[in-house]
Formats: C-alpha cells, sequence, structure tokens
C-alpha cells in the first residue's frame, strides 16, 4: 500500500471540505492506493453525527465521494464532477468505536463517465454504507487547463 500525496495543498485557495488538511471545519482525509482501490482510513468526531453517537449519513455520502474523486485523479489520471451518487445504508455507523476504512474503485467506463464503487466499513470490518458513484471525466487538457489538474505523478511522493 503506498501513502498518495495530495498536490492540490501546495495551491493557493484551496480549501476542499474533504481532505484540505488546514480545513478545520473539513474532513481532513488522506489516502492511500492499494493495487486497484484507493482507501482512506478516517476517524469519526462526534460533531459529525446525526442521531445520537450515529454519523451522520450526509457526511457518509461525502466521505463516498471524495474517495472515489481519487480514483479518478489516481486511476484515471485526470479530473472530472460528480454525475450521480446512489447509497445504501447497510448499518448505523458510530461516531465513538474508532477508525474508518473507506475504499473504492472503477468497476467500468461508458465513453467519458468512470462509474465506481465507493464502500464504508466499521472500526469491526463490517459494511456500513456502499454506493455506486457516476464521475463525468475530462480530457487531461481540460482537466489541466480548467480543473488544476497537476498530473499523476503529483500525486507520489
Amino acid at each position: 500500500m503506498k501513502k498518495l500525496k495530495n498536490p492540490y495543498l501546495e495551491m493557493p485557495g484551496f480549501n476542499c471540505f474533504g481532505c484540505a488538511q488546514d480545513n478545520n471545519c473539513g474532513l481532513q482525509m488522506q489516502f492511500y492506493e492499494d493495487g486497484e482501490n484507493i482507501i482512506s482510513y478516517w476517524n469519526p468526531r462526534e460533531h459529525w453525527q446525526g442521531y445520537f453517537d450515529i454519523l451522520h449519513g450526509g457526511v457518509q455520502a461525502t466521505l463516498l465521494d471524495e474517495v472515489a474523486s481519487w480514483v479518478v485523479f489516481v486511476k484515471l489520471k485526470t479530473a472530472g464532477v460528480t454525475s450521480k451518487l446512489e447509497i445504501k445504508y447497510k448499518r448505523p455507523i458510530s461516531t465513538k468505536e474508532g477508525s474508518l476504512r473507506i475504499e473504492a474503485n472503477l468497476v467500468q467506463m461508458k465513453r467519458n463517465i468512470a462509474i465506481i464503487e465507493a464502500r464504508i466499513f466499521t472500526a469491526e470490518e463490517q459494511l456500513g454504507t456502499m454506493a455506486t458513484v457516476q464521475y463525468f471525466t475530462f480530457s487531461q487538457q481540460k482537466a489541466a487547463d480548467q480543473f488544476k489538474y497537476p498530473g499523476l505523478e503529483k500525486f507520489y511522493e
């Protein structure tokens, strides 16, 4: 498993809710590459709860969308935008039981639409939530010119 570098952190004005390390209100996710999967280990905090001690469903959706975007960055070597997100909440995810594993992988490409499966596993390694995420992907030129995609090599140390 390889730790991925977030090259956007070096860009002025970058403040992503999902992965900016200096965004104190954000999730501050970090990512790893493990074969075909992109993985994040993340610790929920009490202020992200919905129902008592249960991770808010909207936060779960954001975690899944964010890890899927990193599949686009690293595996597809480009940028994209979410066009569809379908979530299945399988079991409650506690905000008190420790680190979650969030992972995603590319399932299929249909022209420029990436179909990505993403999953959240509880601290006990049970499947908590799963999603199918569709990303509209851009050409590498458009990704660089309009979306500041830095190139694949910038994601590695």
